[in-house]
């Protein structure tokens, strides 16, 4: 699925004449205030499969009773989610391209009910990963989808709002994932946890298909077989070696991850060369877009500070706090609920005001509030705690929805595909930075307190604090960009829009 080819192609009419067929090809759906359809159904639909990113999180301790394993070995249930995730991605903004949105929709449900399907009855570990595998894929197609899609359907004026639903979608679902999870482990074995998910995807996937209507035309192309193992195998290397950071000795990960940059390399090398037919399986030329560009690298810093430090919390709260997987569930909680619901909030004043009047205070809002959490110690009353999380997270909304918004509304139509890609791709490998860079810091920190003779409380806490306080010097390159950032909401390329 692509941007329709008109807009594509207009860039000699007159503006009258490109508002008429706008008009024509979007409809009613583009009316300022209003959200099509077919993205109320898609943020339904990516809220269910990216929910199943971290509801596996409480899980761990009965996979390893369950199965007789290892803690490492059990840690697979998500890690392999992830590396999925890395490894499909790249490939989605040509598949977008090439299938109609009905088929990708459902390609997409289809694959992820089968996967929750294979996870529930799994009578073996090693079918549990290859179900989440399966679901990982279909997750993977759903968010360049519903971002090519909302930037193909909604009016500019109102993409901010719009945009700031699937904000909700994206913050919402990974933070109420570990509470889910630990209310239906409370209930019962790990496999609730599929059961409860599968009638909910089938249901969504079901209404969402014979709901949806296609959207724009298909463009077949060839498909570069060697790209795909590049890209599957560079970044998922990659990301597997950053997991291991910290948990292996270190010839292995920087193995692994020397692997992977070198075969994303020869990836990005032949994409290059693709180009010059129209043939790349992710477009590079998203990068000569000067806001797109500023939007991944400042996006790539705020997620590697925002899932490096989401990771932190929970150690902390259970290691040294001794809450349970449930109470640090519901107690992190309300900081994603309050980042999903401010979203289309955040997303209205940007349609009015912009980028800049947003994103430079949101980013110094949460370095501020990093190195706030940098200064917590062992007896740091909860509420300080809720609050500095809850504050944090309305920062980050206030970043994510307009830097989304202004990065696609820099890309010609053509392009949408390939650019929610490869942010999409970026999003899971700066995560994966993100957590492994402030989880070496914590525990290098931590072991050195521990042979200079501290306490292993105050060494953990000495640890965690400097592991925030990275956190917080990874967003200043978010204010850096910022600043960067054009003053007002361009119009979105499309024949007429300025590069």
């Amino acid at each position: 699925m692509t941007a329709p080819t008109g807009p594509a192609q207009t860039g000699d009419l007159p503006d009258e004449e490109i508002q008429a067929y706008e008009q024509e090809f979007v409809g009613a759906t583009s009316a300022p205030g209003r959200t099509p359809l077919v993205i109320k159904l898609l943020v339904a639909a990516t809220f269910v499969v990216i929910l199943n990113e971290t509801i596996m999180v409480n899980a761990v301790p009965r996979l390893m009773t369950d199965f007789k394993i290892t803690s490492t070995t059990a840690q697979w249930a998500l890690t392999v989610f992830m590396l999925t995730m890395a490894a499909v991605i790249p490939v989605t903004g040509w598949f977008l391209q090439r299938v109609t949105t009905r088929t990708a929709y459902a390609t997409a449900m289809l694959t992820f009910s089968t996967g929750t399907l294979i996870a529930g009855l799994a009578p073996s570990f090693a079918v549990l990963l290859v179900g989440r595998v399966v679901q990982a894929g279909g997750t993977a197609v759903m968010m360049p989808l519903l971002m090519t899609t909302l930037m193909t359907v909604v009016a500019a004026e109102d993409r901010g709002r719009v945009m700031g639903q699937v904000t909700l979608a994206m913050s919402c679902a990974p933070a109420l994932g570990p509470a889910v999870s630990g209310v239906l482990l409370e209930l019962g074995s790990w496999r609730l946890i599929f059961v409860a998910v599968l009638p909910i995807a089938v249901l969504v996937g079901v209404f969402g298909f014979r709901q949806l209507e296609n959207v724009g035309e298909t463009n077949s192309s060839p498909i570069s077989w060697l790209s795909v193992v590049l890209a599957g195998s560079g970044f998922s290397l990659f990301v597997f070696g950053l997991s291991k950071v910290g948990n292996t000795e270190w010839p292995l990960p920087t193995a692994l991850i020397g692997a992977g940059v070198v075969l994303v390399a020869a990836f990005a090398v032949l994409q290059v060369r693709l180009q010059r037919f129209d043939r790349p399986l992710l477009d590079l030329r998203t990068l000569r877009h000067r806001n797109y560009t500023v939007s991944l690298v400042l996006m790539a810093a705020g997620f590697m500070a925002f899932l490096g430090s989401m990771i932190l919390l929970p150690l902390y709260l259970q290691e040294l706090r001794g809450l349970t997987e449930l109470q640090t569930g519901l107690l992190v909680m309300p900081g994603g609920l309050t980042m999903g619901l401010l979203g289309p909030q955040v997303g209205k004043v940007y349609d009015r005001i912009g980028a800049r009047p947003l994103v430079i205070p949101g980013a110094v809002a949460m370095v501020a509030l990093l190195f706030g959490l940098s200064r917590i110690g062992a007896e740091t009353p909860y509420i300080v705690i809720l609050v500095l999380h809850v504050a944090l997270m309305a920062s980050l909304a206030a970043i994510f929805t307009p830097v989304f918004t202004i990065g696609l509304g820099d890309l010609s139509p053509q392009l949408y595909s390939h650019g929610s890609s490869l942010l999409g791709t970026l999003q899971q490998v700066a995560g994966a930075i993100g957590t492994a860079l402030l989880v070496v810091i914590m525990t290098n920190r931590t072991e050195h307190l521990v042979k200079a003779g501290e306490h292993p409380v105050d060494a953990f806490m000495g640890g965690l604090q400097w592991a925030f306080a990275a956190g917080a010097a990874i967003g200043l390159v978010v204010v850096a960009m910022a600043l960067l950032l054009p003053s007002k909401a361009d119009a979105p390329a499309g024949g007429h829009g300025g590069h």
